[in-house]
């Protein structure tokens, strides 16, 4: 049975090294430390440091900035999954008074709920959270800067009501909660609201000088839930896996898979760039390779962590450097040298166990019109509808358990696939959210709107 190495071979090793030490010494990062998963599991951990015979290994900590929102999206869905709440409630309904109540939870997920960027008042992230105990402190005197709903504005405010939100409906600290609901369950016992020795200390590198000055730590209080946390590379690859593939102590696969799904209006350059928002997680097009994670950052540090669910490859890298290297690139770079070098070796084929004849007789070709489509069984258990060549619409199809089937991506999400029988019992076409596919183009005696006209096909000699 072919399966992957267990290590990476040589000479993607040394890719690997070359692109974060290029990074470290280009970037002029005090140090850098990487890691990439493949296979559920890493399979590599790199670091680059200034410091002579020194080099800090996958258990330092780094502060991770913003991933830290991916975490606080985490125990949102699972209030979502526990039935507490819906993504489709306004945030007035559990946390009444704020001046951004309209915003519905899904809108301040994926940071369309209309807030402001950032806090009043001083720079938040180079000043106690003891300047801002309450959510007022936060959101200021006016909270909403767009109409709610309409734009993709990335809001630390937005994130701060949601851990509030945690708090207020588990009736604990968020920070107790995710230990006892995220971090503990996944074995993340590196990660932390403070930082826990060994850990790098947070620096700011001259912009013309080769010279270092350190960056205040602060507790950032009641904005924690956007920014707060402490972690290492080998903590952040096993997260990694965890929202790859899910994990039901913590979130099902469905729900991990949801969380990557896009949930925000881009803006005009988010289309450019291929960028947009899911609930919590960042979704970029990295030269045709869809790459799903975080980024973060604070004073004195950058973090990212970067996955392709299509190449089950992840890289995650940490620095302790306020600006530089241009980690989302490096990160992006490490999977594309893993997935170019040692491409995925898919699991064996193997035929269904069972197979349902009134599906297998649906397979095959259709015609919607004149476009020729093709209707398949898959491994999964679903069905999948789509042109056989070609651009077009096309998706996959969950059976109901009644002869239907529901769409799940696409155009066709959530719209309803069912065959239409004759009175004998035989299938006369297929309907689809009012769509008509049949066995022929246009075939004649079928119930395709608008009829057909009853001369049939016809050469151009007698068209009129």
């Amino acid at each position: 049975m072919t399966t992957y190495q267990e290590e990476l071979l040589p000479g993607t090793r040394r890719a690997l090294l070359h692109r974060i030490a290029v990074a470290q010494a280009e970037g002029r990062a005090p140090s850098l430390v990487a890691a990439v998963v493949r296979d559920g599991r890493a399979v590599w951990h790199g670091a680059r440091s200034s410091v002579d015979g020194h080099a800090p290994d996958e258990n330092v900590q780094y502060r991770i900035g913003s991933i830290t929102k991916t975490f606080t999206a985490v125990l949102v869905l699972r209030l979502r999954d526990e039935g507490v709440l819906d993504l489709g409630d306004p945030l007035e309904k559990y946390l009444p008074g704020t001046g951004a109540g309209e915003a519905t939870i899904a809108e301040l997920l994926a940071h369309t709920g209309g807030l402001a960027a950032e806090s009043p008042g001083p720079w938040w992230e180079r000043t106690p959270g003891s300047l801002r105990p309450g959510l007022d402190d936060v959101l200021g005197e006016r909270p909403l800067l767009h109409p709610v709903g309409r734009r993709h504005h990335y809001s630390n405010p937005g994130y701060t009501l949601l851990g509030a939100l945690v708090e207020e409906l588990r009736g604990a600290p968020w920070e107790e909660v995710l230990e006892g609901e995220v971090l503990q369950p996944l074995g993340l016992e590196r990660t932390s609201s403070q930082p826990q020795a060994p850990s790098a200390g947070g620096w700011a590198v001259h912009p013309w000088a080769d010279a270092l000055l350190p960056e205040p730590v602060e507790d950032l209080g009641r904005m924690a839930p956007a920014g707060q946390l402490w972690s290492t590379t080998a903590d952040l690859a096993r997260f990694a896996v965890f929202l790859a593939q899910g994990d039901d102590r913590v979130l099902s696969a469905e729900s991990v898979r949801e969380m990557r799904t896009p949930a925000a209006p881009a803006e005009a350059s988010d289309v450019v760039e291929g960028a947009t928002y899911g609930l919590g997680l960042q979704i970029q097009n990295r030269d045709g390779r869809l790459i799903v994670g975080h980024s973060g950052s604070l004073p004195g540090f950058l973090a990212n962590l970067s996955i392709s669910i299509e190449d089950d490859v992840a890289a995650v890298v940490l620095a302790n450097c306020t600006s530089g290297p241009m980690l989302s690139a490096v990160a992006a770079d490490l999977v594309r040298i893993v997935a170019e070098a040692e491409p995925r070796v898919p699991t064996p084929w193997r035929p269904l166990r069972e197979v349902d004849p009134a599906v297998i007789e649906l397979t095959g070709q259709w015609y919607w019109g004149t476009q020729v489509f093709a209707l398949r069984m898959t491994a999964d258990g679903l069905v999948s509808l789509g042109p056989i060549s070609g651009a077009g619409r096309r998706a996959r199809f969950r059976a109901e358990g009644d002869g239907t089937w529901t769409g799940l991506e696409g155009y066709y999400a959530g719209e309803r696939l069912r065959a239409v029988r004759r009175p004998d019992g035989s299938v006369s076409h297929l309907d689809l959210g009012s769509f008509v596919f049949t066995r022929q183009p246009y075939e004649e005696g079928a119930e395709v709107p608008g009829g057909v006209d009853p001369e049939g096909w016809r050469g151009i000699g007698i068209a009129h």
